[in-house]
């Protein structure tokens, strides 16, 4: 393991767009396998997206591609495993590039940190059984979708905090029929819990995994994750070539 073995870097970069925070964990995730950096957790936002996984199918986009551009929703292809589901502002998602020796055992730590958080936000959250995810109640809070290579992961979570939940009745989310979301606005009345609640995942997250908690800066990770010779960040607009678990 990298520097600081016991170490979670933690990191907290705003809103991205999906394609730069596709980039950066590439990034991340080689100087990760390479032992350049420890375990690091990247907090953000993303702006209006549809990220497809590897077992996504045609009919989860209803209303064809286009459709949702038009609705200033992007659509992008991924390499982590499961179905389609939306990213937005006021939505937090985390990208832990952690190494791993169990998958199972890594996705249920995971979302015994997301339930835990939840608690403390006066939530009861829960599992469901052959379904990845957490849930309150019949609705479904927090999705989960992961890609390991050579032992490291990228992709993560995403927890539905004060984010419009209008797009995700424009698709089949997670590839589940009829599902309905919900988020802590929702449950809570409160609009205005995204910061204090992502100290919450960022501490329970290190907790659940033994780790201790750095908090580091952007600029900490483009210095120990550079783009490699040759490479450069994706263009907007370019579509990146679909290669993981999702729900």
């Amino acid at each position: 393991m990298g520097p600081g073995t016991d170490e979670l870097w933690v990191c907290q970069l705003g809103t991205l767009e999906y394609r730069e925070g596709l980039a950066l964990q590439e990034r991340l995730r080689a100087a990760r396998q390479a032992d350049e950096v420890p375990d690091v957790l990247l907090l953000l936002e993303h702006w209006p997206v549809y990220t497809r996984g590897r077992r996504s199918e045609p009919g989860e986009l209803p209303m064809g591609e286009q459709w949702y551009r038009d609705q200033g929703i992007d659509v992008v292809g991924t390499d982590r495993g499961g179905r389609v589901t939306y990213h937005g502002p006021g939505q937090l998602v985390g990208y832990p590039i952690m190494g791993i020796a169990d998958v199972g055992a890594y996705l249920r730590t995971m979302e015994a940190a997301i339930i835990a958080a939840l608690a403390e936000e006066g939530i009861t959250a829960s599992l469901r059984e052959r379904l990845t995810g957490v849930w309150v109640q019949e609705r479904k809070i927090a999705s989960i979708g992961v890609h390991v290579s050579r032992g490291v992961t990228t992709h993560g979570f995403a927890i539905n905090v004060s984010n419009d939940l209008q797009p995700f009745s424009w698709v089949v989310p997670c590839g589940l029929e009829g599902v309905q979301m919900t988020s802590i606005t929702q449950l809570t009345g409160d609009g205005g819990r995204l910061a204090c609640f992502r100290k919450r995942v960022a501490f329970r997250f290190a907790a659940a995994f033994g780790r201790r908690q750095r908090l580091v800066s952007p600029r900490r990770l483009a210095r120990d994750a550079p783009v490699a010779p040759g490479a450069r960040e994706p263009l907007p607009g370019a579509l990146p070539v679909m290669a993981g678990r999702a729900g």
